[in-house]
């Protein structure tokens, strides 16, 4: 028995067929209106750049660009370099993280929360600030060679392998976390009433069970580090790599053919990886028992004194790379005259403080744009059903694969053609925006989707049985379970927009720039002292997104809690 036979209605007359062509036209408008929007600023960019490298220098069209590639040294030297340090910080990444992510979930540590702060703070700031903390400590003019005299070489491969550890292990630990906490303590029961040793549980059990985790973390990282641009034009030095190359065959010698082969290039192993770590997260939670009792940690002094010791010498480095950014906005000649001053702050040169403004905005036009979106689209697809609903969810997750420097190089090739009635958007903040929204496109879709799932069918049919409309049962069903995970989406894509660089690193104009790409010119200029200032000023305003963030989300699931409890 339908909701509406349920209460009264005659099943067949005109109130009936009125809401029931309102749901259809509803759930129509909810699917194609975001979809449209994934066409026109993701696909269809796209489309651009691949024909974009099938375009030679001389206006023919073939694979000329593709085929330069073999007697360009300085491009597959990229290549090459590129896989090599990815592969390294993968290997050094999921490791590292391993070791902290056990120590969080199965030892019994007093210093957890100071590693999980600590692991906050590479996540408030653009890439580059963990490249320009390390400069300030063991570059040229850093902290070690003004105390010591040693002349230590950061530039290159090892600080380019240290910048992205650091940038990439936040998001490792998370999923080994999350992988670590999808283990059922029965099968350690049962090991020890076998005999079995620490070391064997370890081996045979907690080994195997986070494999596929250990695996997603891998390509996660990997993905992260071989897309990144902010640690590689900062501390990379001679040593080149993909996402420098794109930056360098469109920026320095404008040869945007060759650029948009170095993104096709970028783009093929970012899609292998991610496959790859979708498959891997499928199978780590997929089979996952609703009815598996928790690992409680258990104390165990020399497994905690090891595991102990790694995540404070962790911990202990991030907090260095950060508090010496701070440290340094705050000094008169870096590193000559470190006597206390506010004049870094008081930025003199381009624009001052617009950028970060501007920044600000954009950030907040990216995570309302975002969010009525993504709820649209989640609360279309929940009604679709079917093999309609899992085409729409596939399209959906796709910009997960495509770096963040691609996309914003494909804007150039859609939005930068003065014939296009689109041109009316290139230059302008609210492009930046609509970038930074479909660059972070598929967390946010998942996100919400998992809020969406959440919502019981059992209330919205309830309050349909009631003569609810459809504005009842939003208002009344669907908003109250979704404000949670409305404002994690909107603080999650507001904070992103705040801090990425590559995305938007071709999308910025001398009237409109953004606050990390400040931050890279000043540094780039030999302003450090002002760059570090203007990292410091993004740190406090993403950090204070994150309070709000969650105070905001406290005081809703108390009420939440309340009006379910009355």
């Amino acid at each position: 028995m339908s909701a509406i036979e349920a209460s009264g209605r005659p099943a067949g007359g005109a109130e009936w067929l009125s809401a029931r062509a309102a749901q259809k036209l509803l759930t129509t408008v909810s699917v194609v209106v975001p979809m449209a929007g994934l066409v026109l600023f993701f696909g269809y960019p796209l489309l651009m750049i691949a024909w974009q490298s099938l375009l030679a220098k001389d206006g023919t069209v073939g694979l000329a660009n593709y085929a330069a590639i073999a007697t360009t040294p300085g491009l597959i030297t990229a290549t090459v370099n590129s896989l090599v340090v990815s592969a390294a910080t993968m290997l050094v990444s999921v490791v590292l993280g391993f070791v902290i992510a056990y120590a969080l979930e199965r030892s019994a540590l007093r210093t957890k929360n100071l590693m999980r702060a600590a692991l906050v703070l590479p996540l408030l700031a653009p890439s580059l600030v963990q490249a320009l903390g390390l400069l300030f400590i063991l570059g040229r003019n850093g902290l070690v060679h003004k105390w010591t005299g040693w002349d230590i070489d950061i530039y290159g491969f090892w600080g380019l392998l240290i910048a992205n550890v650091f940038y990439a292990l936040p998001q490792a630990v998370m999923i080994l976390q999350a992988a670590l906490r999808n283990a059922d303590s029965r099968y350690y029961d049962a090991a020890e009433v076998m005999g079995a040793s620490g070391w064997r549980q370890f081996v045979d059990i907690t080994l195997p069970n986070t494999k596929f985790g250990l695996l997603s973390a891998a390509f996660v990282v990997f993905v992260i580090t071989i897309t990144d641009f902010g640690n590689a034009i900062v501390i990379g030095g001679n040593y080149r790599v993909l996402a420098t190359e794109i930056y360098s065959q469109v920026s320095g010698q404008m040869d945007f053919g060759m650029g948009s082969v170095v993104g096709m290039l970028l783009l093929l192993p970012s899609l292998v990886s991610i496959y790859i770590e979708r498959v891997a997260s499928q199978r780590q939670f997929g089979g996952s028992s609703e009815n598996l009792i928790p690992v409680s940690p258990k104390r165990a002094p020399l497994r905690d004194a090891l595991v102990g010791g790694v995540c404070l010498l962790v911990a202990a480095a991030i907090v260095a790379i950060v508090a010496v950014v701070v440290f340094a906005s705050f000094v008169k000649l870096w590193p000559y005259n470190l006597s206390f001053t506010l004049k870094n702050y008081n930025v003199d040169t381009s624009d001052g403080y617009a950028s970060l403004w501007t920044t600000l905005k954009i950030s907040l036009i990216a995570a309302a744009f975002g969010v009525v979106s993504l709820f649209m689209l989640t609360f279309g697809v929940r009604r679709l059903g079917g093999g309609m609903a899992k085409a729409v969810y596939l399209v959906a997750v796709l910009p997960v694969g495509v770096p963040g420097l691609v996309l914003g190089l494909s804007y150039i090739f859609a939005f930068n053609m003065p014939n296009s009635p689109l041109y009316i958007l290139y230059g302008s903040a609210i492009l930046i925006a609509i970038c930074n929204f479909y660059h972070y496109h598929t967390q946010g879709f998942l996100t919400m989707m998992t809020g969406m799932r959440a919502v019981p069918a059992a209330l919205e049919e309830a309050v349909s049985c009631f003569g609810g409309n459809l504005r009842c049962v939003l208002r009344d069903a669907v908003l109250p379970f979704m404000a949670p995970t409305v404002l994690s989406v909107f603080f999650f894509l507001f904070m992103r927009s705040m801090v990425t660089l590559s995305a938007v690193i071709f999308l910025v104009t001398p009237k409109v720039n953004v606050a990390s790409v400040a931050v890279m010119r000043l540094d780039q200029a030999g302003f450090v002292s002002q760059a570090a200032a203007f990292s410091t000023w993004i740190m406090l305003i993403v950090g204070g997104a994150l309070l709000a963030m969650r105070l905001i989300l406290g005081r809703v699931s108390r009420r939440l809690g309340y009006l379910g409890q009355s």
